[in-house]
């Protein structure tokens, strides 16, 4: 079953507007379905698969005439993990600028690879976005089926292949991909690293979702620098496997150096990483588990707008916090996070004082659609 996916419409309209679309996403996470079935609106579409070692050599250092006998005469270009190709991002825009009336879809696993190839080339010619895993909107057409399926990601995450499996079989395949592929697109091959301290650098981060993360302090448990760590943690975050969220201050600038939360994409990888598949009521952490879900369904809806948000956190010396604060040009809001239903929560004195204008919700299962969605 196709599911459809929220970012289609912006695909289009990038496309008719004749730019090169850039669609990113971590592994399995859907682009390829995705991008087949964005061709099949176009009458003769040509799909190039990266994988294909005969397809990178006929994308490698050819001239524009070479490339153009090549796709022939299609009304769509897709190009799919284009990072394996060197210096794609050359090939896209004299592809682009010899024949701009040809619509060109790119995909990749690796914002790190990818990027570095295509952002000088393709200045002022491409629009990037990100293809999330499976929201929770996707997949719910009801307020009832959201509560249900909520339930269901909070446990397996959003990877499609996952969505319709037995538990068990989701269990299992979460664990091969968290064991085995998601360090694939995070180091390309030619970066040294330690497989054995990014597993367990991954498992400290998966135990703190919801705690701010110092880096000096992980660089100790795991015996290496605090500038590996950082690098490490870079490197996770361009494939999409973490995200970091910083602190909000009226003074950005003090922001820098300050500690950080760490957040995952994708909540069956982060369950899949502490080994830990229990459901709601067994389980200790749903407390940071729900923070880290409403979070990036929270960026997956804000992707499908125009809105303009940046997305932090609030802490004081004191340590009291607020999971997300929005800032959306003049309009501040604050949410706070909690899994049950009777926990309503007062905003903090301190913020208040601070932000008398700033709006603030308690967001808990019940709520959660009308708050965020």
């Amino acid at each position: 079953m196709f599911i459809v996916r929220s970012i289609q419409p912006k695909i289009f309209k990038v496309l008719d507007q004749g730019l090169v679309t850039i669609v990113y996403g971590a592994r399995q996470v859907g682009k390829t379905t995705l991008a087949k079935q964005v061709a099949k609106s176009y009458k003769n579409s040509i799909y190039l698969n990266c994988d294909d070692p005969i397809v990178v050599s006929s994308l490698t250092e050819k001239s524009a005439l070479e490339l153009k006998s090549y796709i022939g005469n299609p009304d769509l270009v897709i190009i799919d993990e284009a990072q394996r190709v060197n210096n794609i991002g050359l090939t896209l825009k004299l592809l682009h600028d010899s024949y701009p009336e040809i619509p060109i879809l790119v995909t990749g696993s690796s914002s790190l690879d990818l990027a570095n190839k295509v952002t000088e080339p393709l200045t002022g010619r491409s629009v990037e976005i990100i293809l999330y895993p499976l929201s929770v909107n996707e997949v719910s057409k009801s307020n009832a089926e959201i509560q249900t399926n909520s339930n269901i990601l909070l446990n397996r995450g959003g990877y499609p292949g996952m969505w319709k499996l037995p538990s068990h079989e989701a269990h299992e395949r979460l664990s091969n991909i968290a064991n085995n592929y998601v360090y694939r697109d995070a180091f390309s091959p030619n970066v040294i690293y330690d497989q054995t301290i990014i597993n367990n650098l991954l498992r400290f981060l998966a135990y703190q979702i919801g705690h701010e993360v110092n880096y000096s302090e992980l660089a100790t448990k795991l015996s290496i620098s605090k500038d590996t760590v950082q690098r490490y943690v870079d490197l996770l975050e361009k494939a999409f496997i973490i995200f970091r969220r910083n602190q909000y201050r009226r003074n950005q600038r003090a922001e820098i150096g300050r500690l950080r939360k760490v957040f995952f994409y994708d909540l069956g990888i982060r369950n899949a990483i502490v080994d830990n598949f229990k459901p709601a009521n067994l389980r200790d952490d749903m407390g940071a588990l729900w923070e880290n879900f409403c979070i990036i369904e929270r960026l997956k809806y804000l992707q499908t707008t125009n809105k303009r948000v940046s997305s932090f956190y609030w802490r004081n010396a004191d340590g009291r916090e607020i999971d997300m604060i929005e800032e959306e040009n003049d309009s501040l809001r604050a949410y706070e996070c909690k899994f049950s239903n009777k926990k309503v929560t007062k905003i903090p004195v301190a913020y208040e004082r601070a932000y008398p204008n700033s709006s603030y919700d308690t967001v808990n299962p019940s709520t959660f659609a009308d708050k965020l969605l």
